[in-house]
């Protein structure tokens, strides 16, 4: 399968399959949502975006990147949402870059968000388009943040070769700038375990596939079937 890798400044087509990557820590969170019962997420283009949703829809929870503020329930930070009882909520959430990339892709036929936690999953749905060219998007630091690329690399790798070891690209995530930042506090509405949720693999077994739903770019859980049973999308 061929893939390339590119930030999200670079993007000038809408490429047939894109694995829209983003470790610290929209798509940590997001597998973490679903695994505390969100239905959905529902990717906001700005934070006024966020908030006039959540005021047409009260039952929903909004989230946003940094330190907690008026009108938003959570913040972007998987160590701080892993208590947090979701159970049939829909999210609604903007961040600094992997909704933007999402959003930036929206119009390719199949949309994947992807982090760590998620790595197998989201490989096991790519070998069902072997044939198709997978654009990853590397969204954190305009294109250059080391963990989201070795994140995307990973998974690129666990497509072909399954038994791939995670542990370089790991050692490259917890180099990384994000994390030095995370860890030293220079990001806010962290918690302590941030950086080691984000460098978790497969801790889940779904991919996250986003798709248009009307207006809105919607992101949802995708179980994937046993190895014996997998099938095209």
């Amino acid at each position: 399968m061929d893939t390339r890798f590119l930030g999200i400044a670079d993007l000038v087509e809408t490429p047939s399959v894109a694995v829209v990557v983003d470790v610290m820590r929209a798509f940590t969170v997001a597998p973490w949502a679903f695994a505390q019962g969100a239905e959905k997420i529902v990717l906001a283009g700005s934070l006024d975006e966020a908030l006039a949703l959540k005021a047409r829809h009260p039952d929903w929870v909004a989230l946003k990147d940094g330190p907690p503020a008026p009108g938003f329930d959570a913040v972007n930070s998987p160590g701080l949402l892993r208590s947090v009882d979701l159970g049939g909520r829909t999210v609604v959430r903007k961040t600094t870059a992997g909704t933007v990339g999402a959003l930036a892709v929206k119009e390719a036929p199949l949309v994947l968000c992807a982090g760590f936690m998620v790595a197998e999953a989201t490989a096991r749905l790519l070998r069902t388009r072997e044939g198709d060219g997978v654009t990853s998007v590397v969204t954190g630091d305009d294109g250059r943040a080391d963990e989201d690329l070795a994140c995307a690399q990973y998974i690129a790798r666990r497509v072909t070769e399954a038994g791939t070891d995670a542990a370089e690209f790991l050692r490259r995530a917890a180099d990384s700038r994000a994390a030095a930042e995370l860890a030293q506090g220079v990001r806010q509405g962290a918690h302590p375990d941030d950086v080691a949720l984000c460098r978790e693999v497969d801790r889940f077994p779904f991919a996250m596939v986003a798709t248009l739903e009307g207006s809105l770019m919607v992101l949802r859980p995708h179980a994937m079937p046993s190895p014996a049973n997998e099938d095209p999308v």
